[in-house]
């Protein structure tokens, strides 16, 4: 199983993460995606028309969009990353995996701004990470109150993998992670799990302070 991948993008991250999880060793194929545009060469885009990665080829299967590439790991290898199977645990995956692509367009083109000099209304562009930011709060506080500590299960699933690089590397592109205690103790839920694996970039800052307290029934 190949992937094409660019150490320091979120998106092949996640692939690289799931698969850590999972137990599923890759082939790795690096990109030369800054400075060198090879996402956009005749060979990749005959690969993936869209010119982006990562892409994942498997045989004679090919992925080019990251949920996808999650999904297909964890029902090859370890299918409780799908979580339960009930209709609303099912349902809860599914919108986050599709949430997902938000925090891409907004904190992800944020960094791209910051970092590559991307072009971008990086004000507009913070102004939705925000927002989006809020919105896993919210939802990670609402799982709270279930007992749960993941967005969509007792347990991690898909749908935190295909979330937690673009929230991480919110301060990339100019966006504090220091309001958002939910989302900071899901940080560290997630960086406990056996087999998880750093990024260039995504640092433990806030495991260095005290552990964020947050009031029954906060949001």
């Amino acid at each position: 199983m190949k992937l094409y991948d660019y150490i320091l993008s979120p998106s092949c991250y996640k692939v690289r993460l799931m698969a850590a999880l999972t137990d599923v060793k890759l082939d790795i194929r690096p990109v030369d995606f800054h400075p060198g545009a090879e996402h956009r060469g005749a060979a990749l885009m005959d690969l993936n028309p869209a010119g982006s990665i990562p892409i994942l080829e498997d045989g004679d299967l090919i992925l080019t969009e990251s949920s996808a590439m999650l999904v297909y790991l964890a029902a090859r290898a370890a299918p409780e990353w799908l979580g339960s199977g009930t209709t609303e645990e099912t349902a809860r995956v599914q919108q986050w995996l599709s949430f997902s692509n938000r925090l891409t367009t907004s904190l992800g083109a944020a960094r791209l701004h910051e970092m590559l000099l991307r072009p971008g209304d990086i004000t507009e562009l913070q102004m939705h990470g925000i927002a989006a930011l809020r919105e896993v709060e919210a939802g990670l506080v609402e799982q709270g109150v279930r007992g749960m500590r993941f967005l969509a299960s007792d347990r991690p699933t898909v749908a935190d993998i295909a979330c937690f690089p673009y929230v991480a590397l919110a301060p990339d592109g100019g966006v504090s992670l220091d309001p958002y205690p939910a989302i900071r103790l899901w940080s560290r839920a997630l960086r406990s799990l056996e087999n998880f694996i750093e990024m260039p970039g995504i640092h433990r800052l806030h495991e260095l302070k005290p552990a964020p307290y947050i009031e029954p029934g906060g949001a």
